[in-house]
């Protein structure tokens, strides 16, 4: 990643192939672009990926944050490898993003959350798109998870699930409700306690039958009870989706856990034509074990999302988990090339619940050691 500084309009530029060479380094320099008011380039967009330059739901989420920060946005089109981004006053209103695809929804709250908490009024966002898709947060995991980890940087936003859209066509819908906020607090997650219960949600929409869901729930409990004691509680919610709520037909599952101390972690699933029920939810169990085997009080899902909050927050932020992410590497770049913030990372023993709770397929890349992701928040202040 390079950093290049025009005299005249301190334009910096952004090296999109670093480390994850995806959207995260896209999603998270736009964001910071608006809060910050930094006229950016990234350049060599998507890079890392197959097929790439901007895909749809990246220039939909970039054209929301044009319109919410009033930002000059040039070479705003599909495929686009290159893109200047100069944005002006987050405003506060009612906005509406479509990918047109299954996008994820998820993506674009990522990037248009943080922006809007900081703007001078409140603020209403209808997101459409898909809410479950691959390669993304499924809508549940940020209700079950996100959010609730978030207002402890007191970073706070409704939500309302008006239907759920899952890949080819999409067709879900989110709608966001933020309050102005004047600053994030730092916040300490390092102490994990002890597990306190299990929960997850486990569902079928369209013309799949309710009993893959039953089949997903009890592959999960019957793995966590042979890590984990049965007097632990496992509750996973069995969910046929009703048709006036569920655009397609999809199946998957998130399992999550609450510890004494109130980390909560999850891992989820989706499944995929000729996969068998109970495979797609060992998947989600086992990447929700391996976390657990560190003791993280984040999960691998987590700790780039928290990147930010943890820039812009006023104080000391500090974090447990288990190996950092390459979006969590890309994310902490990206905040130190456009802000003052350092991070520090401070490698700790795992203290292992259990050492066979890895998943097997990251046993290979196991350092059997947690780290602590920490930094000075810019105290960063809405701006009137």
């Amino acid at each position: 990643m390079t950093q290049e500084n025009d005299s005249q309009t301190n334009l910096i530029t952004i090296d999109g192939s670093y480390i994850e060479g995806g959207g995260q380094i896209l999603r998270n320099s736009t964001a910071l672009s608006v809060l910050l008011s930094i006229p950016i380039c990234v350049d060599k967009i998507r890079a890392g990926r197959q097929s790439g330059g901007l895909r749809p739901q990246h220039l939909t989420g970039i054209q929301l944050l044009a319109q919410l920060s009033e930002a000059k946005l040039q070479n705003g089109k599909i495929g686009s490898t290159e893109i200047f981004f100069v944005p002006k006053v987050i405003k506060g209103g009612n906005y509406l993003a479509d990918t047109k695809t299954a996008g994820s929804v998820c993506l674009m709250m990522q990037t248009a959350i943080p922006c809007l908490l900081f703007a001078n009024d409140s603020s209403q966002l209808r997101l459409l798109g898909g809410t479950n898709a691959d390669f993304a947060p499924e809508i549940d995991y940020y209700s079950m998870v996100f959010q609730p980890i978030a207002k402890r940087f007191n970073f706070n936003f409704d939500m309302n699930i008006v239907r759920r859209g899952y890949y080819p066509k999409g067709g879900g819908e989110v709608r966001i409700t933020t309050n102005p906020v004047d600053h994030l607090v730092a916040v300490d997650l390092t102490e994990f306690g002890q597990i306190k219960r299990f929960f997850g949600r486990a569902f079928v929409a369209g013309t799949l039958s309710k009993r893959i869901a039953h089949e997903m729930a009890e592959t999960a409990e019957k793995l966590i009870h042979k890590r984990h004691s049965k007097e632990i509680p496992v509750e996973i919610e069995v969910v046929k989706e009703p048709d006036n709520m569920a655009f397609g037909t999809a199946t998957g599952i998130i399992i999550g856990v609450e510890t004494t101390t109130g980390c909560i972690l999850a891992a989820s699933s989706l499944g995929k034509r000729g996969v068998p029920a109970h495979e797609v939810s060992t998947q989600a169990t086992e990447d929700l074990l391996y976390d657990l085997s560190y003791q993280a009080c984040v999960d691998q899902h987590l700790q780039d999302q928290l990147i930010i909050l943890m820039t812009l927050a006023k104080g000391h932020s500090r974090i447990r988990c288990g190996p950092l992410t390459d979006h969590t590497k890309t994310a902490m770049y990206v905040a130190e090339l456009l802000t003052k913030v350092k991070f520090t990372i401070t490698e700790v023993s795992s203290n292992s619940i259990e050492p066979q709770a890895a998943a097997a397929g990251a046993a290979s890349n196991r350092t059997n050691s947690a780290f602590i992701i920490e930094c000075e928040g810019l105290g960063y202040h809405r701006r009137s």
